[in-house]
């Protein structure tokens, strides 16, 4: 039998007495709350889109970085400047070619890069919450 994912939680109360002396008695009440299955999917799903989001802030804040490195004229062979190149090279690769730049003063296409990035993020946290959204119960039966 399947669970319902929209049961309710779990509520374990306790009340726990311990002696601190020969009369005194110290109360203490705990209370423990189990998640319903919808509430731990609905935790995965936005645990998984903290995710993307982040890689994708990386990559868009890198791609962004290199943008106006190269802008600014600097010399993108030696130290920081490299680093930055080596690490963004393979995002923005498949974009060099619409404008025929090769490290160019201005990459127009790391500007489409960003974009693409953001409608790709934004394209993978939909499709993981029509994935992980907990459905709603059926009314009217």
């Amino acid at each position: 039998m399947a669970q319902d994912p929209y049961e309710t939680r779990v509520v374990q109360e306790e009340i726990v007495q311990t002696p601190a002396g020969i009369d005194a008695a110290k109360v203490e009440r705990r209370t423990h709350i189990d998640p319903s299955p919808a509430e731990r999917q609905l935790g995965t799903l936005y645990r998984a889109k903290q995710i993307v989001w982040l890689i994708v802030g990386l990559i868009v804040a890198l791609i962004a970085l290199r943008f106006v490195l190269l802008l600014l004229g600097a010399n993108m062979d030696v130290g920081f400047g490299g680093l930055v190149l080596a690490i963004t090279q393979p995002f923005v690769a498949p974009f060099l070619p619409l404008f025929g730049e090769q490290q160019a003063r201005i990459e127009f296409s790391d500007l489409i890069a960003i974009a693409v990035y953001l409608l790709l993020g934004w394209g993978i946290s939909k499709l993981l919450e029509i994935l992980l959204v907990p459905r709603t119960p059926p009314t009217g039966y």
